[in-house]
């Protein structure tokens, strides 16, 4: 399933009354859940409809995916699911670069949702120290945007 029709789902869940959404496509089964926290399960299509070849590289074990750095410092993390833009219009500054200096409620990026422009601010005092995100990046719930320091 496309990853853009799948946050769209997300999204219509989460802001409507629906509590639980399963949808059925050749590719597969998404079955979102709203509850304390957002449950998304994604279903790949039966294995009897998969190519022998394709079982047999399953069946090997995958790495171990490294583990997510933690970087140092108070991190601002995304309120929604959406996309991830630096300044206010294409060409225009951006709200922050690393070493800015924000204060707590000051607006730092934009994440765009259905149509919708943001304003996320700060929830802290101090230095900008990285931006994890680049411009124009899907971001997702939860997701780490800046360093702050």
């Amino acid at each position: 399933m496309d990853l853009r029709k799948l946050k769209t789902l997300i999204d219509l869940v989460s802001e409507s009354n629906v509590s639980e959404l399963e949808i059925t496509e050749a590719e597969g089964k998404v079955r979102i859940v709203k509850g304390g926290g957002a449950i998304v399960q994604y279903a790949h299509a039966p294995a009897s409809q998969v190519a022998a070849p394709a079982l047999a590289a399953a069946a090997q074990p995958a790495a171990a995916p490294a583990a997510p750095e933690v970087p140092a410092g108070h991190t601002v993390k995304s309120p929604m699911v959406g996309t991830f833009y630096r300044s206010s219009s294409p060409g225009a500054k951006p709200f922050v670069e690393i070493g800015s200096q924000v204060k707590e409620g000051e607006t730092i990026c934009i994440i765009e949702a259905m149509k919708i422009l943001n304003e996320i601010e700060s929830d802290k005092s101090g230095t900008v120290t990285k931006i994890l995100c680049e411009n124009g990046q899907a971001v997702e719930y939860g997701q780490a945007l800046f360093v702050i320091e």
